[in-house]
């Protein structure tokens, strides 16, 4: 497995501090994210799932913990919008570069509009993917807001 990616590059790129860590991605699995987390020993709330989704037919990209699930109502507010939905996999792949399950926020194609869930800023460090299944990006979750101009707000279901 390589460890340089795209979003590796990206973040070295702005000097951001990150931590890699490799573990055995089951394509399998109900839950990316809750897999990534046993597999690393983690808690489910510091590792970050990215999800593509649609707010008013307009892409954007949308970071919260793999243990939650977003509000689509929250979701559309977080950009001004009325409606949002979930990207078709095959469209978040092409708009990003990445294969979904290797969905990382950080040097996708084009960086589009990014909202992260507020409470994913109250842990010390936190696990996204690193643009490669089974590759994980530990940093400061501070680090993530400024490397990719993303903006903290509740996007979770209550």
């Amino acid at each position: 497995m390589s460890k340089t990616t795209r979003a590796t590059q990206a973040l070295d790129k702005l000097k951001i501090d990150f931590t890699l860590h490799h573990y055995d991605y089951d394509p399998n699995a109900d839950s990316i994210g809750l897999q990534a987390a046993a597999a690393l020993g983690v808690p489910a709330s510091c590792v970050l799932k990215t999800l593509m989704a649609e707010v008013d037919g307009k892409p954007v990209c949308v970071v919260v913990p793999s243990d939650r699930e977003v509000s689509m109502k929250k979701l559309a507010g977080a950009f001004g919008g009325k409606s949002a939905k979930m990207m078709k996999p095959a469209d978040a792949e092409r708009l990003t570069g990445y294969h979904v399950g290797g969905i990382s926020p950080f040097g996708q194609k084009k960086q589009l509009p990014t909202a992260v869930e507020q409470s994913a800023l109250a842990e010390p460090l936190v696990y996204l993917n690193g643009g490669q299944r089974g590759l994980q990006i530990r940093l400061d979750p501070n680090a993530l807001c400024q490397a990719i101009g993303a903006r903290a707000t509740p996007l979770v279901a209550d």
